[in-house]
């Protein structure tokens, strides 16, 4: 098929390398445009657009939607359909008009649980115990079209959002492939009105630890905000990203260090089991406690 492939972070990569490699015609890339980064804050290229170039293939990333000759660009592609993942953009009617079989968008959870931003992140914070990916026919709203194709996966005790956000890139990878080659045969499944959540994009003011809170709360934040942006604690005065944890047994005042690394909570205790010093790469905490010092409290 002719196909025009809509991406941004690193969650879509392997999305476009599964098209190239089924032999699907890539009309084009659409982007978000470079943005600064690193030390230097130069223009850095989204992870899609790298991969794009490294393949050889056209990249267009305009800032929006709004003018006419971006609009008349993206029809006169004449594609089959547009697959969308992790864009960054909401799309105008137009577009998700102007392809044979409309726009596809790659979703990573199981709609209509968790529309929005950090389907991801969410779906470990509230304790889901499964989540998945879903193809979707795009509509105008926000992440409200029918589902073709869904694929369920549970998630594990100690599974983070960097573990899980690989495994749902690699499902939603293979989904799409398929249901491009069975597109006359998939029937569009309205979303029920029951069941609808949001998943609101993640603010770092979410990520501080009130070692009052129960034990199975934490661990799920800790493990929801694993890597980006990291739930934190103060320990002697620094910062120190909490990347890994497990539930534990012991009991004490809450922010009271028991053993190790594991902390008593407002109900049962927590294990810390990887973590992040300021200007240090991440470890595990043993090898951490080398040269960390726990005070008593927390």
């Amino acid at each position: 098929m002719r196909v025009i492939f809509m991406g941004t972070p690193d969650f879509s990569v392997p999305v476009l390398d599964a098209l190239v490699a089924a032999g699907h015609e890539i009309a084009a890339v659409y982007s978000q445009p470079p943005r600064p980064a690193g030390r230097g804050k130069k223009d850095r290229p989204s992870p899609v657009q790298a991969r794009a170039e490294q393949l050889g293939l056209t990249v267009r990333h305009p800032v929006k939607f709004r003018s006419e000759g971006d609009v008349a660009e993206f029809v006169a592609l004449n594609a089959d359909v547009a697959v969308v993942v992790a864009y960054g953009l909401i799309l105008p009617q137009g577009l998700l008009d102007a392809p044979r079989f409309g726009c596809l968008n790659i979703h990573a959870s199981l709609l209509p649980r968790w529309r929005g931003a950090a389907p991801i992140h969410r779906a470990i914070m509230a304790g889901d115990a499964e989540t998945g990916v879903c193809i979707m026919q795009m509509e105008a709203g926000l992440d409200t079209g029918p589902v073709l194709m869904r694929q369920a996966t549970a998630i594990g005790a100690e599974e983070t959002t960097g573990q899980l956000h690989d495994w749902l890139s690699d499902m939603g990878a293979k989904a799409i492939v398929t249901a491009l080659s069975r597109l006359d045969q998939l029937v569009p499944v309205v979303q029920p009105a029951e069941g609808v959540t949001y998943a609101a994009k993640i603010d770092k003011a979410e990520a501080g630890i009130d070692w009052s809170a129960p034990a199975e709360e934490i661990d799920r934040k800790i493990r929801g905000l694993s890597p980006f942006p990291g739930a934190w604690c103060m320990i002697g005065g620094e910062r120190v990203k909490l990347l890994s944890s497990r539930l534990a047994t012991g009991h004490g005042q809450p922010g009271q260090v028991l053993d190790g690394f594991v902390v008593a909570c407002g109900e049962g205790a927590v294990e810390i089991t990887r973590l992040q010093r300021e200007g240090k790469k991440p470890m595990e905490t043993a090898e951490a406690l080398r040269g960390l010092s726990l005070p008593e409290m927390l």
